[in-house]
C-alpha cells in the first residue's frame, strides 16, 4: 500500500512539474552542496554505530564498531524495502555476527528510537516558536485517537496476559515468551543502566544536528533557492513525517516538503526539484552504503 500511494504521489508531482522541467534541475544542481549534506548524513550513520555501544555495554557485549556500523547501514537498506523492518534486520545481523541475543539487540534499538523520538520532539518545540500554525495543523493531522487508544487497549491486554499467565510459566512456549520478553525489557531499559549516559545523549544530539545539516547543505543545490530558518525546520519535519508513511519517503517526501516551502511564498517547482534532489541523494547514499554493507559484512566476519 505504500508503494501505491507513493507511486500515486509521483504522478501527483509530474501534474506540478513535468519530467523535463525537474531533469533540467537536477542537471544544474550544484553536486559539491549535496556531497557536502551526504557526508553529514555519513557521520550521522557512523555516530549511530557508535552511540549503540552504550546500551549494549550495560548488558556485557561489546560489539565490534565495524560490525554495528555494516548493521545499522542495511537496517536503513532494509527500511526502503520494507518499512520498519530495518530495526529487525539490525539485531539479527548483530546476533549472526556478534552473538548479541536478538531480543536483547532488538529491545536496544526500541530504547534508541525512544531517544529519537524525543529529539524529534525538541525540534518540533523549537520549531513551534516559529511557525506554530503550520506545526499545529500537521500534528492535527497525524494524530488519530482511535489508533492511539487501540495501541493503549493492546499495551494493556498484553500485560494482563503476560501478568497472569506468561509471568508464572516454567515449561512450555510460555517459559520462551516470558524469557522473550524478559531479555527485550532488558534491552530496553539499558538506556538507565548506562555508565556513559552524557556520551549517548551528545550522540543522540550529534545524529540529529547531522540530519538538519544535510538538509541544509542541500538547499543551494538548487540555484535561486532561498529558504529561511523556520522554513528549513518545518520542511525537515514534513519530510521526516514522510519518510515514515511511505518506503523511505517515496514520492511523498519531494511533495511533503514543497509543500511546507510554499507556505513561506517559495516557488512550487524548485521546491519540489529541491525535495526530489534531497530525496534522490540520501536514497542513493542507502542503496550504495547498504549494498556494499550486504557484501562487506560476511567478508570482513570470515575469520
Amino acid at each position: 500500500m505504500p508503494l501505491v500511494l507513493g507511486g500515486f504521489l509521483v504522478w501527483y508531482m509530474f501534474t506540478k512539474i513535468p519530467p523535463k522541467d525537474l531533469l533540467e534541475y537536477f542537471k544544474n544542481a550544484n553536486y559539491w552542496w549535496i556531497a557536502l549534506g551526504l557526508f553529514f548524513g555519513v557521520l550521522s550513520h557512523l555516530s549511530r554505530a557508535y552511540r549503540w555501544k552504550f546500551l549494549l555495554e550495560p548488558m556485557g557485549y561489546k560489539p565490534r564498531f565495524v560490525n554495528s556500523t555494516l548493521a545499522v547501514l542495511i537496517g536503513y537498506l532494509v527500511n526502503l524495502l520494507l518499512p520498519r523492518a530495518g530495526e529487525i534486520s539490525r539485531a539479527a545481523v548483530m546476533t549472526s555476527y556478534e552473538s548479541i541475543p536478538f531480543e536483547k539487540g532488538f529491545g536496544t534499538i526500541v530504547a534508541e528510537r525512544m531517544a529519537d523520538l524525543i529529539m524529534m520532539l525538541i525540534i518540533i518545540t523549537i520549531t513551534l516558536f516559529l511557525q506554530f500554525d503550520f506545526i499545529y495543523e500537521l500534528l492535527i493531522k497525524n494524530f488519530n485517537p482511535i489508533k492511539i487508544l487501540l495501541i493503549l487497549g493492546l499495551l494493556f491486554l498484553g500485560f494482563v496476559i503476560f501478568s497472569r499467565y506468561v509471568k508464572k510459566a516454567k515449561s512450555g512456549i510460555g517459559l520462551k515468551i516470558k524469557n522473550f520478553i524478559l531479555s527485550l525489557s532488558e534491552g530496553v531499559t539499558s538506556i538507565f543502566r548506562m555508565k556513559q549516559k552524557w556520551a549517548f545523549i551528545f550522540h543522540t544530539v550529534f545524529i540529529w544536528a547531522m540530519y538538519i545539516a544535510m538538509f541544509w547543505a542541500t538547499i543551494p543545490a538548487i540555484n535561486g533557492l532561498e529558504v529561511s530558518i523556520g522554513a528549513i525546520l518545518v520542511g525537515f519535519i514534513a519530510g521526516g513525517f514522510s519518510i515514515a508513511a511511505t518506503n523511505g519517503g517515496f514520492g511523498l517526501y519531494p511533495v511533503a516538503v514543497a509543500g511546507a516551502f510554499t507556505l513561506f511564498g517559495i516557488a512550487e517547482k524548485p521546491a519540489l526539484a529541491f525535495g526530489s534532489v534531497m530525496w534522490s541523494a540520501q536514497t542513493l547514499m542507502i542503496l550504495v552504503f547498504g549494498g556494499l554493507a550486504f557484501l562487506f559484512l560476511p567478508i570482513y566476519n570470515k575469520k
